[in-house]
C-alpha cells in the first residue's frame, strides 16, 4: 500500500510539472490577446456611430481601455448610448470633442465619457436616468428617452453605478464603475 501511495504521489508530481509549461504558454497568449483586443468594443462602437461622428465633425479620443468581466454587447451599449448622447447634445457653437477614459479605483474600473456639449442643469442630474425621461422636446432632439435608463440597468446588473457631472454650457462627464 505504501508503494502505491508513493507511485501515485510521484505521478501527480510529474503530471503537475509537465503541465506547468503548457499552462504558462496559454496564459501568455491569452494575455497578449487581451491586450490586442481590449479596445475592440470601442472600435465597433465608433464604427456604428461613424455617420453621426462624420456629420457632426466630432473628434473622439480614448485612453487604452481595460479588459472587464462584462459582456461585450453590454459594454458596447453603454459606450454607444453615452457617445451618441455626447454627439446629439453638442453645443451649436463648437464641434463635439469627446474623450473616453478609464482609471482603476479600488476593486473597480471607472470609465468616463467626457464631452464639451450643452451640459445638464444640476436639478436634472438624477432625472435623466429614468425611463422615457427627456430634457428636450422631440422638436429639439430625436430619441425615446430610454438610453440612459438602459445604461443604468446594465451598470447595476454588474453591481456598478453610473453618475454624471456637468456644467451647463460647458459639457458633461458620464462615469460608470464596473468590477475589475
Amino acid at each position: 500500500m505504501n508503494r502505491s501511495a508513493q507511485d501515485l504521489e510521484q505521478f501527480a508530481y510529474s503530471a503537475s510539472h509537465d503541465l506547468q509549461e503548457p499552462l504558462r504558454s496559454v496564459k501568455i497568449y491569452s494575455e497578449l490577446l487581451s491586450v490586442r483586443y481590449r479596445n475592440q468594443v470601442l472600435k465597433d462602437t465608433l464604427e456604428n456611430l461613424s455617420q453621426a461622428i462624420a456629420d457632426s465633425g466630432a473628434r473622439v479620443t480614448s485612453d487604452a481601455l481595460p479588459s472587464l468581466p462584462v459582456h461585450n454587447t453590454h459594454l458596447q451599449q453603454l459606450l454607444q448610448n453615452l457617445i451618441g448622447n455626447a454627439i446629439k447634445y453638442r453645443s451649436p457653437e463648437r464641434p463635439p470633442v469627446i474623450h473616453i477614459g478609464a482609471h482603476r479605483q479600488d476593486v473597480n474600473w471607472v470609465l468616463e465619457v467626457c464631452d464639451n456639449g450643452i451640459g445638464i442643469e444640476p436639478e436634472y442630474k438624477e432625472h435623466i436616468f429614468g425611463f422615457f425621461k427627456r430634457l428636450h422636446t422631440g422638436d429639439e432632439q430625436s430619441g425615446t428617452g430610454i438610453g440612459l435608463a438602459i445604461c443604468q440597468r446594465i451598470v447595476e446588473r454588474y453591481q456598478g453605478r453610473i453618475w454624471v457631472e456637468s456644467e451647463p454650457g460647458r459639457g458633461s462627464t458620464f462615469r460608470f464603475s464596473l468590477p475589475a
